[in-house]
């Protein structure tokens, strides 16, 4: 990354500067680095010979030439940069050659190959999935291609509650409300009989003891109720695998609760927790009977439930083990501090499941673990960590990190559109399983496809429905993690702002712009049979140009092909400003995947897509001299290269036109 080799540059060139004076430099120095906005004070500006003034006693402007001497003899850096200036009080500000920087090859650091378990989806297997369990899966999956891009060896699990009280719910349900029309889906007969029984319980409370009876059943895994549990879990589950696939996620283990409890992983973790000071029954009060990992009196402030309270329950009194519990034996096991393991069978093609029987396989054993989970189980996920760490495996807890987000609602538009009644004049409308209230992801599509379809000129190229899918996922990512999302359909389908409908746009643009150069200019420099066979989609398109490019820097006497153009001696500021924004795509991956943020992704490819387009209006692209014309051909295809990887990153189609 070009960033981090100026950093390490800077680095150097400041110890070199503590040496020469004799002075000690600090254990720990950050140095910081901006891109400024506006490029009249560089790409690259640093303030830290403001920081050293207090250590070295000189002033700002004196440390700042010192280490500008310095750095001009970096040789990781020479020729990358065209000069360096020092500007009042003490600001470095160094200027790219961008000429020499499109010759370089930059790389991210080297990835380490460390195991990372993501676990995303992980919805309850009683009904079919709505748009906030998508933002979970959508958000997981784009966590998944980051860390990869950057060198993990990602393992993707999908934990399937089928011992909870939603499934539980499910089941009363069935055996018990009576529910008459057609369904599209058994997840949709599924979705209705769970409101039913709701408010079944609501108006007939002392039927809730229904739920405990199945519950029972379902952890015995014996008798006709289990049996009926399991299957209702397995229909659903696998709608949900499918109805995944529409949006480019999968899965390589679905963890099945029941799969914990039937190979004694609970039994171990309770062996383990037994040992610890912190892990105790109550013997009195409203706690007892119940085996309850203990706070100190300034944690767990807030809760006021038996799963959100200031001693966190764990096996209830009357037995039933609480979701948390099963969570630490599951975490146990994810960093392969269990002796025991699940036996895997293949579920679908390429997706393994825990169970009975099977055989084995190298899954678990995770060097860290990323669970994508939203914000209300921050103190669920607070008591796996610390039950990691009162088993003295305070390593292993710090490696574990919970992604929360917020919640998704909809606009008073989409809820009309949908028939719930907004005449109450709120804000955003919540879904509620419990009542029934929410938009399936499959009447969602359908509803964002049936838009896309009346609205768009253009019937080739990507299908509406691919369209509708990638608008969506989009959507749902580009907001800050904790940010609530208010979904509404128009805005996800806008062709400009911040939508996934501009990204691919733009790139389909790009993709244009490169085949029309292909079509002028192949048949003078490939020859007209290449001409006429060549193919338009991205990647022969690029081909070409770069054929073109080279071809001309043959004929102008180069010794080899080359396939970075001689650069204007004055650059056009979009063609600046884009070529800057290109230079931090690694800079702002690598962010992501330590700070596990992929709405930065977002903000990147969106900005990245603006300035394109600034370019591509301020810019005749094939029109002015060659010099011209190839470098801003060079930049299109590096654009397009660019973006393609920022879209593969964020799961969204490459289109050759829209």
């Amino acid at each position: 990354m070009l960033s981090q080799l100026i950093r390490t540059s800077l680095e150097q060139s400041v110890q070199q500067v503590f040496s020469s004076l004799s002075a000690a430099a600090p254990e720990h120095l950050t140095i910081d680095l901006e891109q400024p906005a506006n490029p009249d004070f560089g790409d690259y500006s640093s303030n830290i010979a403001m920081q050293l003034a207090k250590v070295l006693r000189k002033a700002p402007m004196a440390i700042a030439e010192l280490i500008t001497a310095e750095l001009g003899q970096e040789e990781a850096i020479k020729g990358l940069l065209q000069r360096i200036e020092v500007a009042a009080p003490g600001f470095i500000n160094m200027y790219v050659d961008w000429q020499e920087w499109a010759n370089h090859s930059f790389e991210l650091p080297p990835g380490n190959g460390n195991k990372v378990i993501i676990e995303h989806t992980s919805v309850n297997p009683n009904k079919s999935m709505h748009i906030g369990h998508l933002r979970n899966s959508c958000i997981g999956d784009a966590l998944v291609r980051i860390l990869k891009k950057t060198g993990y060896n990602v393992e993707v699990h999908n934990y399937v509650d089928d011992l909870g009280n939603q499934l539980a719910d499910t089941v009363v349900g069935l055996m018990n409300v009576p529910l008459a029309g057609d369904h599209v889906r058994f997840g949709d007969y599924c979705w209705d009989i769970y409101a039913g029984i709701n408010k079944e319980y609501a108006l007939h409370p002392e039927t809730i003891h229904k739920r405990t009876e199945i519950l029972h059943a379902l952890e015995e895994g014996n008798g006709n109720t289990a049996w009926l549990g399991s299957l209702v879990a397995e229909r659903i589950v696998r709608e949900h695998v499918e109805e995944m696939k529409n949006f480019g996620i999968t899965y390589d283990l679905l963890v099945w609760e029941s799969s914990i409890l039937k190979e004694g992983f609970w039994s171990s973790a309770f062996a383990l927790l037994e040992q610890t000071a912190v892990f105790v029954q109550e013997t009195e009060g409203k706690l007892a009977g119940c085996w309850i990992l203990k706070q100190s009196a300034t944690e767990g402030t807030g809760a006021d439930s038996e799963e959100h309270q200031k001693d966190k329950v764990l096996v209830r009194s009357n037995g039933i083990l609480t979701y948390t519990a099963k969570d630490i034996a599951y975490h146990l096991w994810k960093f392969g501090l269990l002796d025991k393991n699940f036996s895997y069978s293949e579920f679908n093609a390429g997706v393994w499941t825990t169970g009975p029987s099977g055989q084995q396989m190298p899954f678990g054993e995770a060097d860290m673990v990323v669970n994508v989970i939203d914000y209300r189980q921050e103190y669920p996920q607070a008591m796996v960590k610390q039950a990691l760490e009162v088993l003295g495996y305070a390593g292993q807890a710090g490696k574990l990190h919970h992604v929360s987000y917020g919640v998704v609602s909809l606009s008073p538009a989409s809820a009309a559109e949908l028939g719930i009644d907004t005449s109450d004049g709120k804000t955003s409308y919540a879904m509620s399983g419990r009542q029934g209230i929410g938009i399936k992801v499959t009447e969602l599509v359908q509803l964002m496809e049936n838009t896309i379809e009346a609205t768009r000129s253009d019937k080739n190229g990507l299908s509406s429905r691919l369209i509708a899918t990638a608008a969506i996922r989009y959507y749902l990512l580009r907001f800050n993690l904790g940010t609530e999302i208010v979904f509404d359909f128009k805005q996800a389908t806008e062709i400009s702002g911040n939508t996934g409908v501009y990204l691919m746009y733009t790139y389909a643009r790009a993709g244009s712009v490169l085949s029309k150069a292909a079509g002028m200019e192949a048949g003078a420099v490939l020859g007209a049979a290449a001409a006429a066979t060549l193919k338009t989609d991205a990647m022969a398109v690029n081909t070409a140009a770069r054929a073109v490019l080279a071809a001309d820097g043959a004929a102008d006497g180069a010794s080899e092909p080359a396939a970075v153009p001689d650069f204007p001696a004055q650059l056009d500021k979009a063609e600046l400003a884009l070529l800057r924004h290109l230079s931090i795509w690694q800079d702002t991956l690598y962010s992501a995947s330590i700070e596990l943020t992929p709405n930065a992704i977002c903000n990147y490819a969106h900005t990245l897509a603006s300035l394109f387009n600034n370019f591509y209006s301020a810019c005749p692209i094939l029109k002015g001299e060659q010099l011209t014309i190839r470098f801003r051909l060079w930049l299109t295809s590096t654009f397009q290269e660019t973006l393609g990887e920022v879209l593969e990153v964020l799961g969204l189609p490459k289109p050759e036109r829209m």
